[in-house]
């Protein structure tokens, strides 16, 4: 392959795109080819300011170009490469709703979660949370995060301009004690991954990078409240490798209230969360079917906000955030739960969902997250596995 051919091609692509034109993600299928093109961009980047706007995914092997068509590269490499669009993926919350103040949630409540404190509370596990950053000043979480990375603004820290991500923490992690809010796992150590602008919106290419972040700093988990209508190559390729690497990765299915939902939920490899209302029921909202492996509560759930607030919202977003803390209560009694585990486990221990009118329980797929029986079901397997050795 003729590697300083394949960056001439690419600079003229970028050189000739408008500002703010559509991304692209550049794919190598194999890996020598991949190392060979790496080396000439790190050679040719010095002296050439264009290709200074490239970034790259050794885990997918793969290159992020602001460049608006690449058909000239796809024809001259065609048999090298896979190339896709760099699309755009949104949070999974509606705007607040109102300000709160709430010591205990009711969603926090009513997954069980203060009465699996005497057992667990989240000690040592990494949390990485792929949002919009959080609120490093808020009392309540001051003691759960933990630096992070800003994709955006590299060599900052992961600071909330939104205040999605900060939501998501408290519920995750909050460590307010008796003069603030609780979360499900108050002693789990969150690591946000600001991939997301002002606005709630990243590409693709941030969230891959974002779960490469994830992978090279060893984190258990990932938090991922957000998510698009299209499939993405890229985007399934990273969330496999982590997979494989031992990540579990939890994912909002969607709040557009239909059978289906987005990716990355959808994916195999994810663990799917629904919503469900404060009457314990499939929230009108919340996508829905077989695929969804668990739901958590997501209806007017009061969390942190910016500004040292709180606030009110709704959404698939929320119930993820449930999710992820009861499965980080778990790892940290059963550290060595592998992704597959974990899921079987939030799916054998869920509560059955009330049905509204009309509604068949095998056609909602998973049901209500309980703590309290998941981590009564992983001592349990944790004894009998002892018992075989």
């Amino acid at each position: 392959m003729d590697y300083y051919r394949f960056w001439q091609i690419l600079l003229n692509e970028i050189s000739a795109a408008p500002k703010n034109a559509d991304r692209r993600i550049v794919t190598f299928k194999d890996a020598r080819q991949y190392a060979g093109a790496l080396s000439e961009w790190k050679s040719l980047k010095a002296k050439t300011p264009g290709l200074r706007q490239v970034q790259m995914s050794p885990l997918i092997r793969a290159f992020f170009v602001p460049a608006a068509g690449a058909g000239k590269l796809l024809h001259t490499f065609e048999d090298a490469l896979c190339i896709e669009e760099d699309a755009r993926i949104q949070v999974h919350a509606a705007a607040p709703e109102k300000s709160g103040t709430s010591l205990m949630p009711w969603g926090v409540k009513a997954i069980h979660a203060p009465q699996a404190w005497s057992r667990s509370t989240g000690v040592h596990v990494k949390i990485g949370v792929i949002d919009t950053g959080a609120d490093y000043r808020h009392p309540d979480l001051k003691h759960s995060l933990a630096s992070g990375v800003n994709l955006l603004y590299r060599g900052m820290l992961p600071f909330d301009d939104n205040g999605h991500g900060t939501h998501i923490a408290g519920t995750l992690a909050a460590a307010g004690g008796t003069r603030g809010m609780m979360g499900v796992a108050p002693r789990a150590q969150l690591y946000p991954v600001k991939a997301f602008d002002h606005n709630g919106s990243a590409y693709v290419s941030d969230i891959v990078l974002g779960i490469d972040w994830c992978v090279q700093n060893r984190i258990d988990i990932i938090n991922m409240s957000f998510g698009m209508k299209t499939r993405s190559k890229a985007l399934h390729d990273v969330v496999i490798k982590a997979y494989r690497a031992g990540i579990a990765i939890i994912a909002s299915s969607g709040n557009d209230g239909k059978r289906g939902g987005d990716y990355p939920a959808r994916y195999p490899e994810t663990i799917a969360v629904g919503a469900l209302d404060r009457r314990h029921r499939v929230a009108a909202f919340s996508n829905r079917g077989p695929y969804i492996d668990v739901y958590g509560p997501g209806e007017s759930v009061t969390s942190c906000w910016l500004k040292e607030g709180y606030k009110e919202m709704s959404g698939t977003s929320m119930a993820t955030s449930h999710v992820t803390g009861a499965a980080a209560l778990l790892l940290a009694l059963r550290p060595g739960l592998s992704p597959r585990e974990l899921k079987l486990l939030l799916r054998r221990t869920a509560s059955p969902v009330r049905l509204r009118k009309g509604q068949r329980r095998a056609a909602l797929g998973g049901g209500a997250a309980d703590a309290l029986r998941l981590l009564r079901a992983g001592a349990r397997a944790k004894r009998a596995a002892a018992a075989k050795a």
